[in-house]
């Protein structure tokens, strides 16, 4: 039974052998290993069943796999391996002639000393890391372990971002170089020194982008410790902020209490004893000099900012309409002189008792929290007067009434000194190592009695001051007394019951945690408003108002008023959201926000981070739009150096040159914003989607735009129209003045600007004056008397027009005879112009000097027939004979009238014919 059993196992390790062979010659010779994708040859097979040894086979030839073995020298899927017996066949076959001789693999080109050193820098990182990760899975990790593994991993980070980006392009390089051989033949050997000349490039390539890759994958390890490391702080916080415990409402927390009351108390008892053994110990003279000092100083600060500081202030209460500035920087007087003499004066204090070693180090504390309340609470005060200036409303810079302004500071300073209290009480507490029922005791109601502050607080300010409603006349809303919105109160009603319930229900920590962040939240508000408020008035006023500076900038500058102005917006602007950002950084610290992290986000923010395949990195783009920006600067300043100075000295026409011009102009914003691209990474190739979307949107929506677009590039190039020509669309005719990307602008002889879309000029009938040349004709219409020579009257017409310099000698001025009319002879004057610009100027001057020239001869009327009105000639005799009439009639009766009126009917005919010849003889003229 044992050689059944022994046979199936020998043909197992002689199926296996091939394959140990390989493994084994490639642990021990690691530099005969080839590149990627070139075969390796199969080692010696050991024959089955105890048989003599083979002798070990050449290697096969290079680019040619060994029978039975893929590309990585394992055995062909499928293929039985070598030496190893057929399915089916006996173990004791023979193996197969070994392979044919080859050329032997190049030996593997030794690491270089820059890249040797880059990998054993690497090894050390890994091993901190390993260090590090080590230390926070464990189970007991406190917050000095992840403090401790959190620590130095930006550094960390940062070189291992600096090795990567100094790898890539030496990595393209090496790629590079190895495209440059050209892919491997497929059929056919390839020569010797081409085969070495590859390995060598692929085990370069292969060595560097090794390198990388450790890094990278370092990169990601570092980046997943600082993750869990998060996690664990956010997990520790949460655990701790809602860890839940006796309820303030428990009989059995106050039987406890009164258990451990004795404890503690003798427990103080023992610490008061050994306070007066160090006094008796450490009491010396000096020590006692420099206590007796310190307590000195102090009083004498508190006194002096509870007296002199006001006075300091320099809020004159006769003032009653001082500026916001001068409210402003009261306030800060006000705040800072409140404020500083009083930390001094506790810092002196705990300094004093610190280094003269009269107080137990567990009792120091206990001092730290009392001094540093009566700072606390002085700060409070301080705020509160400079910001609400109680008794004193012309210098309050907060909206609120004097009311709201007497209760908020009422009520800021009252829970100050409940939080300053409970704080002293709860360092007594861990200096006399007092039972956790007492600590829990303690914090929970001094979490209830500010709540309790808060609400009445609150209670307070719902009071109103309602105003009557007329009857006769529109609803006037009632103005609360506090000044204080619904949701600003409705928010404190909100804290006030969380925190006034949970020390009820169990959860203490939670409840004093509320208490101390909104506390430090208020605080921060307050003066986030302070700063906002200040740098608005004094940074925007300062630039906006006819201040000295302003105006000492713009004579400097050369600024505009409005320039100037936006400047100021921009910057109270930044200065708002740098306040806001930090202000925020700080509320949300003490929630588990570590600071490290945060600015670790900000700087992966600006400097890099993937989404995808995609590096979105703020600093790259920072300075893309800034290259952008100069390049443009640099675009603009050379098209107006080719525009003002180079192209007005040559020989160029003003159409010509504005075409160079706008092409430069073009030319340079689009390199810019190829170099721009460039730096951000972004190729051609991977702009592919964002062209199909352009392509897309121009076969939809900006089809007009891109066709603008063309016939601004046509019109610059075939230049049928330039600027400076006369040029007639519809019923504009003007002088063009520029083309641009989209439009042409036209400037009408009323100094009115038209502008016309380029696919109007290139699509549309354009009439343009001075295509070919700039001249211009001139055609005036002259009316002779009838009665004078024609020929001499043309004779001076021309006379006048060659006379006049703009007026072209060739060809030459000439008078064409149109009609000749009843009373007037027609002739026009035809002259051309130099330029069709003074085409107006000549027709004028022509205008005057003709008619002079034929005035003088007598051969126009001295006053001739105006086109505005008419006159009518031979009714004086009507005129006579209706005053004679009504003479007649006023005069005599029957009687007399026959003779008078016989003779007017006599006027009255002649009259008429005298007004019918005049009628004839204007139909003739007009």
């Amino acid at each position: 039974m044992t050689m059944p059993r022994l046979l199936p196992g020998l043909r197992r390790l002689a199926r296996s052998a091939p394959l140990i062979a390989v493994l084994g010659v490639s642990v021990l010779l690691p530099n005969a290993v080839t590149a990627q994708g070139q075969p390796t040859a199969p080692p010696a097979h050991q024959p089955a069943q105890g048989s003599a040894p083979q002798p070990k086979a050449a290697p096969a030839p290079q680019g040619t796999p060994a029978p039975g073995a893929n590309a990585q020298g394992a055995p062909a899927q499928g293929a039985p391996a070598q030496g190893a017996p057929a399915q089916g066949a006996p173990a004791q076959a023979q193996a197969p002639a070994p392979a044919p001789a080859a050329k032997p693999a190049p030996p593997k080109t030794p690491v270089s000393e820059a890249l040797q050193t880059v990998r054993d820098r690497l090894e050390d990182i890994k091993k901190d890391l390993e260090t590090r990760e080590k230390a926070i899975t464990g189970p007991n990790v406190g917050s000095g372990d992840l403090t401790r593994a959190r620590d130095g991993l930006d550094g960390v980070a940062d070189r291992l971002r600096t090795i990567i980006d100094a790898l890539a392009p030496r990595l393209d390089a090496a790629r590079e170089r190895l495209e440059q051989i050209g892919p491997k033949p497929k059929e056919g050997e390839e020569g010797e020194d081409v085969a070495r000349e590859r390995a060598e490039r692929e085990a370069a390539v292969n060595d560097v982008d090794g390198t990388q890759r450790l890094a990278k994958s370092l990169l990601v390890q570092s980046d997943q410790i600082v993750d869990q490391i998060s996690n664990r702080r956010r997990a520790a916080f949460t655990r701790g902020l809602f860890e839940r415990s006796s309820s303030l409402l428990s009989p059995d927390l106050w039987m406890r209490v009164a258990a451990d009351i004795p404890r503690d108390v003798n427990s103080l008892s023992s610490g008061f004893d050994d306070t007066v053994t160090l006094f008796r110990r450490n009491g010396t003279l000096w020590n006692l000099l420099v206590l007796g000092l310190a307590f000195g100083l102090s009083f004498a600060l508190y006194f002096g900012r509870r007296n002199i500081a006001p006075k300091l202030g320099r809020r004159d209460t006769t003032v009653t309409d001082p500026s916001r500035r001068r409210k402003l920087l009261a306030a800060w007087r006000v705040l800072l002189l409140g404020t500083l003499p009083a930390v001094a004066g506790s810092y002196a204090i705990y300094y004093a008792l610190d280094a003269t070693e009269l107080l137990p180090a567990r009792f120091l504390p206990v001092a730290s929290a009392i001094v540093g309340g009566f700072a606390f609470v002085a700060f409070v005060q301080a705020t509160a007067d400079a910001l609400l200036a109680v008794g004193k409303p012309a210098w309050r810079p907060a909206p609120v009434s004097d009311a709201a302004a007497w209760r908020i500071s009422a009520l800021a300073v009252s829970i100050a000194v409940v939080i300053t209290v409970s704080k002293s009480l709860e360092a007594l507490n861990s200096a006399i190592y007092a039972a956790l029922p007492i600590s829990i005791a303690t914090r929970g109601l001094g979490a209830v009695a500010a709540a309790a502050l808060l609400a009445i607080g609150l209670h307070r300010f719902a009071d109103t001051a309602e105003k009557e409603e007329e009857c006769f006349g529109p609803y006037v809303a009632t103005d609360t007394s506090s000044n204080i919105g619904g949701p600003l109160r409705l928010l404190g009603w909100v804290a006030a019951a969380v925190i006034a319930v949970a020390p009820l229900v169990g959860y203490v920590a939670l409840s004093a945690f509320l208490v101390d962040q909104l506390i430090w939240a208020a605080g921060l508000i307050v003066l986030l408003w302070l700063l906002m408020a200040s740098a608005d008035t004094l940074i925007g006023g300062t630039l906006c108002e006819e201040t000295r500076f302003a105006t000492t900038l713009q004579a400097n500058t050369g600024l505009r008023k409005r320039s100037l102005n936006q400047i100021a917006v921009l910057a109270t602007g930044a200065a708002r959201v740098l306040l806001i950002a930090i202000v925020a950084l700080l509320i949300l610290a003490p929630w588990g926000l570590d600071s490290t992290d945060v600015f670790s986000s900000i700087r992966t923010a600006f400097f890099g981070f993937k989404i995808g395949d995609v590096t979105i990195s703020l600093s790259a783009i920072a300075l893309g739009i800034t290259i952008l920006g100069v390049g443009v600067f640099v675009t603009r300043g050379i098209q107006r150096w080719l525009e003002n100075t180079y192209l007005p000295a040559t020989d160029l026409d003003a159409g010509l040159r504005n075409s160079i011009s706008t092409v430069a102009g073009y030319v340079g914003f689009l390199l810019t914003l190829a170099l721009a691209f460039s730096y951000l990474g972004l190729s051609l190739e991977k702009l592919t989607i964002v062209a199909g979307a352009l392509s897309v949107g121009i076969g939809f929506g900006l089809q007009s735009i891109v066709n603008n677009f063309v016939s601004g590039l046509l019109l610059l190039w075939e230049r049928p129209i330039r600027v400076g020509d006369q040029v007639l669309i519809g019923d504009s005719e003007g002088i063009v003045k520029r083309i641009s990307v989209r439009s042409t602008e036209i400037q009408t002889f009323d100094r009115s600007a038209v502008i016309v879309p380029n696919s109007n000029l290139i699509s549309g009938i354009v009439k343009n004056r001075v295509r070919g040349d700039r001249t211009g004709r001139v055609i005036i219409a002259v009316n002779v008397l009838r009665n004078q020579d024609p020929v001499r009257a043309a004779e001076m017409m021309v006379e006048c027009a060659s006379a006049h310099a703009d007026v072209l000698k060739q060809p030459p001025p000439r008078v064409v005879f149109k009609k000749i009319g009843d009373p007037f002879l027609e002739f026009e004057l035809i002259a051309m112009v130099v330029d069709v610009n003074l085409t107006q100027k000549v027709q004028s001057d022509l205008n005057f000097s003709v008619f002079k020239a034929l005035s003088d001869a007598a051969f126009i009327p001295a006053m001739g027939p105006a086109s505005s009105f008419i006159t009518v000639q031979g009714l004086e005799p009507v005129r006579d004979a209706l005053g004679q009439i009504a003479h007649a009639v006023g005069a005599s009766q029957t009687v007399a009238l026959s003779e008078p009126a016989s003779g007017a009917r006599d006027d009255a005919r002649r009259g008429e014919g005298q007004w019918e010849a005049g009628r004839r003889k204007l139909g003739q003229t007009s």
